[in-house]
């Protein structure tokens, strides 16, 4: 009968399959993996970051931001007709500290570039130390640039705004109040200064997204996100925005006390990318930081993107030949940041 035949011997000896043992020990696998970070590092984005040297203010920025976003992977017919947002940084400008502030040059050139692609440019900015933002704009240049090239400026502070419901609840904070000019747009280009910071370490495309929280719902220096944990509103205000992207203006930078009373630190440096936590990871290994001791970027790195070096695919120039150890203050929880022994201040 046919049904009696023996198996062939290969088949006889060749163990059988058990889906229940295998889901099982495969699930602890799995569990140990995740345990110690592998699991995230293999199902994790990769992401791009361009860095060009020897930049200045008048020289040829247009084209460094356009070749570094390209190099980035960013699709210039995806913003045709869209609304951009560009983002400067204009905390608490001065004329005696043109290094605090993101320089007008860079606003420009982020302009330019993204005219040139069909979008619908507008400047804005929600000052977080100051009211009177036209202050702000006359102090740091801005609004004599922007007038010289017809730019829209949104006063973020004090904009209509809309509630939005927190999408990274890393705070306690249920939602987030945004400006029109936020809520409206295709696109936020993120254009801060490479600076220290007092309180978290390091600011840049990240923590400067901080501008776009209106002044007239939660004060100044926008207490209400102060109280609910920086580290955690600047995590939450980055995953409940629109797509956004990053441009670094690190030619003059700001180190020891900043983001406002630190010194002038020249560095030449453009950083753009598509991914604002890969940026502002490559942003803390120039200046000598862990990102991983960061503590928005430690919670931007398990859901916004790659801090991993493995996970950053260098464009334009590396890194290492570049970095150069920031001062920082001397307090406990901002020296556990430094990668290597730079010099403190106290």
């Amino acid at each position: 009968m046919t049904g009696s035949n023996p198996s062939p011997a290969s088949e006889r000896d060749e163990p059988k399959f058990d889906r229940r043992k295998w889901l099982v020990g495969g699930g602890l696998t799995a569990a140990a993996l995740v345990g110690t970070g592998l699991i995230r590092h293999w199902f994790q984005k990769r992401s791009a970051v361009f860095i060009a040297k020897d930049q200045r203010y008048d020289g040829p920025l247009t084209a460094t931001i356009r070749d570094g976003l390209a190099a980035c992977g960013f699709v210039p017919d995806s913003v045709r007709g869209k609304r951009v947002l560009l983002k400067p940084n204009l905390v608490e400008p001065t004329r005696e500290c043109p290094h605090m502030t993101t320089h007008p040059a860079i606003i420009l050139a982020a302009a330019e570039v993204f005219r040139g692609w069909g979008a619908r440019v507008t400047v804005g900015e929600g000052p977080g130390h100051i009211r009177d933002t036209e202050m702000a704009l006359v102090e740091s240049g801005v609004a004599e640039a922007l007038d010289g090239e017809r730019l829209t400026f949104a006063d973020l502070n004090y904009q209509e705004v809309a509630w939005t419901k927190n999408a990274g609840r890393a705070s306690k904070l249920a939602g987030l109040y945004f400006p029109q000019a936020v809520v409206e747009a295709d696109l936020i280009v993120s254009l801060p200064k490479m600076k220290t910071h007092h309180w978290v370490g390091v600011t840049a495309s990240m923590k400067n997204l901080y501008g776009t929280i209106p002044g007239i719902k939660y004060g100044w220096p926008k207490n209400v996100l102060h109280h609910a944990g920086i580290p955690e509103t600047v995590f939450d205000i980055n995953a409940s925005l629109p797509k956004s992207i990053a441009i670094i203006d690190g030619i003059d930078c700001m180190e020891g006390d900043g983001p406002i009373m630190g010194t002038l630190k020249r560095m030449g440096l453009v950083v753009v990318g598509t991914n604002p936590a890969a940026v502002d990871a490559t942003i803390c290994r120039l200046m000598d930081v862990d990102p991983w001791q960061v503590p928005y970027l430690r919670l931007a790195g398990r859901r916004l993107g790659p801090l991993d070096e493995r996970l950053i695919e260098q464009r334009g120039e590396a890194w290492q030949p570049l970095a150069s150890p920031f001062t920082v203050l001397e307090k406990p929880h901002l020296q556990r940041m430094v990668r290597h022994r730079g010099v403190l201040v106290s």
